[in-house]
């Protein structure tokens, strides 16, 4: 994990009016990807404890039938938080080589916005357009 960049001011916000990923926007995203991804791993001890606890079999077939259930949702629910932690992991590797917040397509910056609303992301959205507009005609 990377140290801190720099102190942010208190109710620091990025904003277009200063240079894209200065260090106070970099240190702003690595802090925020850093919460979400504590918040992703408190989650999953939450669900392997629950999968630890729910070891006894069920008598009734019904009850047991929404236990498995509800199990295979935990999994899968910990599988996407598994693969959302390394695209955390990820976007972490590029502020600390400076390249977080550029398009992987086009070296553009992706947007303040965007990168508010998803911080993974590795493209802008005119290129991540592109590649659901690709995606779809090859389904086709």
């Amino acid at each position: 994990m990377i140290d801190k960049i720099c102190e942010l001011p208190e109710g620091y916000r990025p904003s277009d009016s200063e240079a894209f990923m200065n260090d106070l926007q970099r240190e702003y995203f690595r802090r925020k990807l850093v919460a979400w991804k504590d918040d992703l791993l408190r989650g999953d001890e939450e669900v392997m404890k629950h999968l630890q606890d729910d070891t006894q079999p069920e008598a009734d077939v019904v009850d047991q039938a929404t236990t498995e259930s509800g199990l295979a949702l935990e999994l899968r629910t910990k599988e996407r938080a598994v693969k959302l932690m390394a695209k955390i992991d990820a976007a972490l590797a590029r502020i600390e080589n400076k390249t977080y917040g550029y398009c992987a397509e086009t070296g553009e910056p992706i947007g303040l916005k965007r990168l508010e609303a998803r911080p993974v992301a590795t493209l802008s959205i005119e290129a991540q357009e592109r590649h659901e507009r690709q995606e779809k005609l090859s389904r086709t």
